[in-house]
This record gives C-alpha cells, sequence and structure tokens, in this order.
C-alpha cells in the first residue's frame, strides 16, 4: 500500500434496509465529495444538523458496536458502511441517511460494496495521507485477556491478524485469520462476513427493545448446537468478520495506516483505544477536526 490519491463515487448510490437496533426503515445515499472532505454521516431526519465527520474524535461510548456524534446528533453502527468504504479505498463520500442507525442489511457489508462499485470510483488529484507504524503499541490488559498490539510491518500495508478464542464452551470454535490489504482481497475474503452472537445474548437485547424485526436469517446466531438457521460462508466467519470490524474502526484514524495490528478476542471499544494510543504515540493529526 503505498501512498496513492484520494479516491471517491462517480455517481451518487443509494441503499435501503432497516435498522437492527430500531427496526427503523433506513435509506441511506452515498454521495460524491470533493478532496479532503473525508467520510461525513448525515442524519437527513433532523433538519439543520450537520454532517459528522467519522474520525475518533467524534466516536461516543456504546456496546458492541460504533456509532459518531456532534451536537443534535448521532449516528449508529457505521462500522459497517465505513469497513466498505476503507476496503475500495474511497476516501471523500458524505453518507446520508434517515434514520439514528445505519441499515443491517445482512450482517455484513457485502451489500455497501456491491453498492459502491455498482456506482463506481473515481481517482482525485490530492494524495491521500498514510501514516506508518514506526513503533509498537498495545491497548491497557483486560480481564478477559482481550487485547490489541500495533506495530511495524515489513510489507508497506495494512495486515490484521485476529485471534478468536471464547472458551471451550462457547458455540463458537477458536479461530485465527490473518489478512494483508488489498482491495481485491477485501472485497473476496472479508467483505462477506456477517455479524454474529448468541441466542442468549439476542434474547437479553430484545428485552431492552433491541432488534425487533431481526431473525436468524439476518445475522449468524449461535445457540450451544451451532448456527440457527443459517449456514456459515466460510469456517472462519467470524474471525473474518471481526477483521471486517477492524478495518472499519481503524479509518476512524483519517488516513491510510500502514501497520501490523494484533487483535485478541477484541471489540469496537479496543480498535478505538488502539486507535487513539496510535495517534498520540506515532504523532498522527487529524486533518479534518479544525475544519469540523
Amino acid at each position: 500500500m503505498i501512498q496513492r490519491c484520494q479516491r471517491t463515487l462517480n455517481r451518487p448510490a443509494e441503499y435501503r434496509g432497516f435498522g437492527f437496533l430500531t427496526g427503523a426503515d433506513v435509506k441511506v445515499s452515498f454521495l460524491p465529495a470533493d478532496e479532503d472532505y473525508g467520510i461525513r454521516f448525515q442524519r437527513a431526519d433532523l433538519k439543520g444538523t450537520q454532517p459528522i465527520p467519522a474520525l475518533l474524535d467524534f466516536v461516543i461510548p456504546r456496546q458492541r458496536r460504533t456509532a459518531i456524534s456532534n451536537g443534535a446528533a448521532t449516528v449508529e453502527l457505521i462500522e459497517h458502511v465505513m469497513a466498505a468504504l476503507a476496503g475500495l479505498q474511497i476516501d471523500n463520500c458524505l453518507v446520508r441517511l434517515d434514520a439514528p442507525e445505519l441499515p443491517g442489511a445482512d450482517g455484513s457489508c457485502l451489500p455497501f460494496v456491491q453498492t459502491l462499485l455498482e456506482a463506481g470510483i473515481t481517482e482525485q488529484t490530492a494524495l491521500r495521507e498514510v501514516l506508518v507504524l514506526q513503533s509498537d503499541d498495545r491497548t491497557d490488559p483486560s480481564a478477559d485477556g482481550s487485547q490489541i498490539t500495533a506495530g511495524p510491518v515489513f510489507h508497506r500495508t495494512l495486515v490484521v491478524t485476529y485471534e478468536l478464542d471464547y472458551g471451550p464452551r462457547s458455540p463458537i470454535k477458536p479461530q485465527l485469520k490473518t489478512f494483508e490489504f488489498s482491495t481485491e482481497r477485501f472485497v473476496k475474503d472479508i467483505a462477506f462476513a456477517r455479524t454474529f452472537i448468541l441466542k442468549s445474548e439476542v434474547q437479553a437485547l430484545k428485552s431492552q427493545g433491541y432488534g425487533s424485526r431481526v431473525t436468524e436469517k439476518d445475522l449468524l446466531i449461535f445457540s450451544p448446537q451451532g448456527v440457527i438457521g443459517n449456514e456459515l460462508r466460510a469456517t472462519d466467519e467470524c474471525a473474518r468478520h471481526k477483521i471486517l470490524d477492524c478495518i472499519g474502526d481503524f479509518a476512524l484514524l483519517g488516513c491510510d495506516v500502514q501497520g501490523h495490528f494484533k487483535a485478541y478476542r477484541s471489540g469496537h471499544n479496543l480498535n478505538h483505544a488502539i486507535c487513539e494510543k496510535v495517534r498520540l504515540n506515532q504523532q498522527i493529526k487529524s486533518p479534518f477536526c479544525e475544519a469540523a
């Protein structure tokens, strides 16, 4: 991954679905944007609110997802759209939606990837900023052992290694996957991987009013006997999806990253934490914060 020119869409694109949290119908539009605009999300249903830059500074605390907020506007579940944009190296785009959250689609980012590819991608003139990791960083140890490290990589690209191991009683078997970034590999090997959850967690979320429209066909639900009412697209689909989440969350740095991230049992909060460490210790400054 050498330094490259920034990219945006050839034309607007649209995707419709429903939100996994609220169950609301959602129309999301992907609009071309000028150089150095970055990725921003705008709530079309909240009149007068400004687009929210998809950057670490605007991330708010959430469990099991990534959300950004600015003033009166909050957008939930941005990680899969962010992964699709980052995986296709689309750097400048306004994402406009008419609901509090992005559509859940099929639990992966493949429907968004297909929508963006149909719109086409155009190269711009300005160069894309690149952060080359020069030293090692790591998140603070967690009680369950989950952690992410980040450091230099021999190949000038982004490499993500994810180790998933929830213990011998989990119906999700241990998995280990290493992904070396290219747009072609992302589309082929990562974009299809769907989000997953335990049956007991689904019941708990529905008791809180979440996921009213979600069925076992919309994502991977694991019972002690395995996946319910669905089939895996790969034996290590869960680890691949975690890498998908990493790619979407790491894009919150606002630049390309060349380095090796090694994650063990991590989720979105740890993804954000390692990005904060990298930004601080590698001395990266977000190019869009002042303009926001």
